[in-house]
């Protein structure tokens, strides 16, 4: 511990540590509790243009140091203070006595990285944080051994172990080797938070919540298996193992937890293309719409959270999270005129991410894996008002998107006094309702679900809500009629849902054989960087960036008439006039790159020449085989596998000025993407390609 300190408040063998200054210490009485909260100036080794843009030359972090002298425990506590709104990083790291030799000190250490947004250099800013951990973790070592030398060199060799301040003659006396007894202190409640408790921190870090870097490849713990996933066939396992590979080898970098990689595997039984198609599909459908950070940016409106009759409600008897809607005392005509369908959606979406953060919960508490939640719906109130054809219609959406990206997340549907008009409902929604949903369905009428078979089969009585005869106060909102005087115009609600839907930076388009889709920017100075980011929805692409002295004639959309087809959610743009002729009116600045179904894409070019840049994406065709003019058959199931030879990219692109980085255009670097937020582990990305830079 002495030589540790020695490295405050700045350590000549870290360059990158500026300074620090102690912001907050704590000593208890005895002495045997040390807390000391330092504030550390860092000069990250950065890229020039990066720290420009970001707007700071160093970054702070704060370390939060936890001594127990009684207990021989340091716990070492650290996190970002710059930043912190688009970067989350903690560390911790942990030192205790070896419970088989007091002559040993254990180590463990455990660190985590979550980039919400960092202008477009996520992939970036990875790197270069997975780059300085690494480095630390190497020179770690060597920088304790260096104070222990000096440490021996002022002759100190030996520190004599923290005694209490009185102690009796018998105690002082003994020749036991054990441990003393802690007495009861009283120590502030910032010190318990920070320093005693971060013994349970890291205990539960280090368990087995997600697939530790020891597991082996071809094989899940059984332990693991039982405590996280549930009972597993070993074909199971086996397609758990390999969807999880083919993720790690298409994006490198985050990528799903397995308990989510799994409901995916059990909404398709087990059939790995179907489930790596939808997977792939809710993936894109996560990043593009920032639904990863929903309940942590958005707010839900106040009408909502006055008229919405549904909220969480403790646990049922299997401990899966029990939600609660009380769907006729809900004026669901209201809310949609209120709000707009989208609010709604977006309203229902933070309800599913807070059921999954429970479910997370619930593991932990019950010590079982619990991966789904049972909701309550009393329809007792439920009339023809319910049936309005724009309130089902927003209904019917809903569902389609919870079935698309949250299957096999609820446990149990448990349907209370249905009155009459149920029936009629239940046939509109019904088709909508995946097979395997709707066998989870117990529908009650009138009070039947007071009696054999009924609620207190799956809820334990103390926990029947007061609304259905229990004794538990619900904190639900009752709901009730929204004022008209909340309602608005059509007009005004579709201009909310554009803005509801429009936050993301992504743009959509499809590509079709013979009609690439190309997006234009013009370059005034040279030396600037064009930036992108895409991911590839559907089909295979070829990657291209062109370069014209003259500007294209203006962008036309694509009829498709010779296609046949429609293009919803996505544009079709092409620039490249067809008598152009590549080497004359234009030229290939980059290598094409072969861009492969539920790849994600980020590069950057370096502008040469001022003029127009085109960047397209185009219809890749599976090459015919060199020794004959017919194709293979591999090529044919392939290309049978590409509907109406379509496929679909959702893209967003960026040009940083010359200004901003000049004498930096080496500092740009690319890499893949994670997927989102429901990942495991940060991993080191892969390296970059070619003289722009763009990686897979």
């Amino acid at each position: 511990l002495q030589a540790y300190e020695r490295r405050f408040p700045t350590c000549p063998l870290i360059p990158m540590f500026v300074a620090s200054d102690t912001v907050n210490e704590y000593k208890s009485e005895d002495e045997a509790i040390h807390v000391i909260e330092r504030r550390c100036k860092l000069d990250i080794d950065a890229p020039r243009l990066l720290k420009k843009i970001a707007g700071v030359d160093y970054v702070y972090f704060v370390q939060k140091n936890s001594l127990n002298r009684r207990e021989r425990t340091l716990h070492i506590e650290a996190y970002n203070e710059t930043f912190s709104n688009r970067v989350i990083i903690n560390e911790h790291c942990s030192y205790t006595v070896h419970p088989d030799n007091e002559d040993w000190t254990c180590f463990e250490q455990s660190a985590s990285l979550d980039i919400k947004s960092f202008f477009g250099f996520e992939s970036t800013v990875e790197k270069i944080a997975m780059k300085q951990y690494t480095s630390n973790i190497k020179k770690g070592k060597e920088i304790i051994e260096y104070y222990l030398k000096q440490l021996e060199e002022e002759g100190i060799t030996f520190v004599p172990r923290w005694t209490p301040p009185v102690a009796s003659k018998s105690e002082s006396s003994t020749s036991h080797p054990r441990r003393p007894v802690s007495p009861a202190i009283n120590i502030p409640e910032s010190a318990t938070k920070e320093g005693l408790n971060n013994k349970e921190i890291l205990n539960t870090s280090s368990s087995p919540s997600e697939p530790t870097a020891g597991t082996p490849d071809d094989k899940l713990d059984a332990d693991y298996i039982k405590r996280y996933l549930g009972d597993l066939t070993p074909m199971q396992e086996s397609c758990l193992i390999r969807l999880r590979q083919w993720l790690q080898e298409t994006h490198k970098g985050k990528i799903p937890k397995d308990e989510h990689i799994l409901r995916f595997l059990r909404a398709r039984d087990f059939n790995i293309d179907k489930a790596r198609e939808i997977l792939c599909q809710s993936l894109t459908w996560r990043k593009q719409h920032q639904v990863d950070y929903i309940l942590d940016t958005w707010n839900p409106p106040q009408v909502l959270q006055d008229y919405y009759a549904g909220g969480w409600h403790h646990h049922d008897k299997d401990g899966r999270p029990l939600y609660v809607l009380r769907l006729g005392q809900m004026d669901t005509k209201g809310l949609v005129r209120a709000l707009g369908e989208e609010a709604l959606l977006r309203y229902v979406l933070s309800i599913n991410e807070e059921g999954l953060r429970r479910c997370e919960e619930n593991t932990k508490v019950f010590g079982r894996p619990i991966s789904s939640w049972t909701c309550l719906v009393d329809l007792e109130g439920l009339n023809m008002r319910h049936l309005w054809r724009p309130g089902v219609k927003a209904l019917l959406r809903i569902i389609e998107v919870v079935e698309a990206n949250y299957p096999e997340t609820l446990g149990r549907l448990l349907i209370l006094r249905a009155p009459r008009v149920f029936p009629v409902l239940w046939t509109l929604v019904s088709p909508f309702i995946d097979d395997n949903t709707r066998k989870k369905f117990l529908i009650y009428a009138g009070n039947d679900y007071q009696g054999p078979g009924g609620l207190l089969d799956y809820i334990d009585k103390e926990i029947i809500p007061d609304f259905l005869g229990g004794e538990c106060m619900c904190e639900v909102p009752e709901g009730g009629l929204v004022p008209k005087s909340l309602y608005r115009t059509a007009e005004e609600l579709e201009n909310e849902d554009i803005k509801l839907w429009t936050e993301t930076i992504y743009q959509s388009a499809s590509v079709f054989k013979g009609a690439p889709h190309e997006v234009l920017i013009q370059i005034v100075d040279a030396s600037s960087v064009i930036t992108w980011d895409f991911d590839v929805c559907k089909g295979d692409i070829v990657f291209n960036i062109f370069h014209s002295k003259r500007a294209p004639q203006p962008p036309k959309k694509d009829s498709l008439g010779a296609h046949s087809i429609t293009s919803p959610g996505g544009n079709n743009v092409q620039l490249i006039d067809k008598v152009w002729q590549l080497g004359r009116d234009y030229s290939m600045v980059e290598s094409p790159l072969i861009c492969k179904e539920g790849e994600s894409v980020q590069g950057s070019h370096v502008t040469r020449w001022p003029g127009f840049y085109i960047l397209q994406w185009k219809f890749h065709s599976m090459p015919a085989c060199a020794t004959t003019n017919l194709p293979r058959v591999d090529d044919v199931l392939a290309s049978l596998q590409v509907s109406s030879h379509k496929c679909k990219v959702m893209y967003y692109t960026e040009v940083i000025g010359s200004e901003d980085f000049r004498g930096s255009m080496t500092s740009l670097e690319s890499s893949h993407s994670g997927f989102s937020q429901l990942s495991a582990a940060t991993t080191s990305s892969s390296q970059s390609h070619s003289s722009s830079m763009i990686s897979r």
